[in-house]
């Protein structure tokens, strides 16, 4: 691991113009991503488990991204623009099934046990495994002030964690170790996507890679559950199309945009507003207690996306 005090990490694609534009989607995605433990809260209280909400949400997810895709590739053909070699699919099929439907399948267990608030924090423990993967595996620097600017907001995150151990006992642990593993995997899709947004474009890259999550969460359902399980109430299939649309594929289409523009490490961080949203959104919507550590957190979370924005920008 090389951390250099002053020396960029390499440059990424776009100039710098593109930076702000970039900040900019992925903040709006993490802010509609925050949704989506609110939403699978209320999900659970009406009995469905989550195997079922999982294909659920892909089940109506996935005809916008066929849409799209054949707009895009009817376009290109059109256009003369080269399509995607049936490679390139591939691989941008398989790092969906990563980053997108296992993370999801162990995050949407992980929630069965924690609370909507601590599982977003968990879960955004993956710029850490950002940072560290980049300098482990993928030969990048670490730019000492921006990993200062991380520390700030990660001071934040350990101690609503400690608060939650404390008061949640047992069922933290188990749910804890499933975010985790979420929040891993999330991370190294951050490093896999980007090479092959760069060969395809965000947008296709977006629908191919959601089309590999979609076909591994039908696969798992279908292959271990009854089919009956996704016969739900009306509630649950709002809540269920609310999370495939607001969840779901307006923030794919933000963040894979945003990792066009900007570097993992920046997307990463970026997306730690997205625990502050959540924290609100379950305090205003499932009555979760907001206590004094939980303002701390926020500021201080805030504070070092800020930092660490002015450190990448400069």
């Amino acid at each position: 691991m090389t951390i250099e005090p002053e020396i960029a990490a390499p440059p990424i694609k776009g100039a710098n113009k593109d930076l702000p534009l970039g900040y900019a989607f992925a903040a709006t995605g993490a802010l509609l991503f925050s949704m989506k433990g609110i939403i699978i809260k209320i999900a659970y209280g009406y009995g469905i488990g989550p195997e079922a909400l999982i294909t659920l949400r892909m089940a109506f997810s996935l005809p916008v991204y066929l849409a799209v895709a054949a707009f895009a590739w009817q376009w290109s053909r059109q256009n003369g623009v080269p399509t995607p070699s049936p490679k390139l699919i591939g691989r941008a099929m398989l790092v969906g099934v990563l980053g997108v439907w296992f993370a999801s399948y162990v995050d949407f267990i992980g929630l069965t046990y924690i609370s909507a608030q601590f599982e977003r924090l968990i879960l955004f423990t993956y710029p850490l495994f950002v940072v560290l993967f980049g300098a482990l595996f993928f030969n990048q620097r670490i730019r000492l002030r921006a990993l200062a600017a991380l520390g700030v907001s990660y001071i934040g995150l350990a101690a609503i964690f400690t608060e939650n151990l404390v008061l949640e006992g047992e069922s933290v642990i188990i749910g804890s170790g499933f975010v985790i593993a979420a929040a891993i995997s999330f991370a190294l899709y951050q490093f896999f996507a980007k090479d092959v947004i760069a060969e395809m474009g965000p947008g296709l890259f977006t629908c191919f890679a959601m089309m590999g999550a979609s076909l591994a969460a039908f696969a798992e359902f279908f292959l271990r559950h009854d089919a009956r399980e996704v016969l739900v109430s009306a509630p649950v299939l709002g809540y269920a199309i609310l999370l495939a649309m607001a969840a779901t594929v307006l923030p794919s289409f933000f963040m894979n945009a945003a990792l066009h523009r900007i570097s993992a490490h920046a997307n990463a961080a970026i997306g730690i507003l997205g625990p502050v949203s959540t924290m609100l959104l379950a305090v205003a919507i499932l009555g979760e207690p907001l206590t004094l550590i939980g303002v701390m957190v926020s500021a201080l979370v805030l504070a070092g996306v800020g930092g660490f924005t002015l450190v990448e920008a400069g």
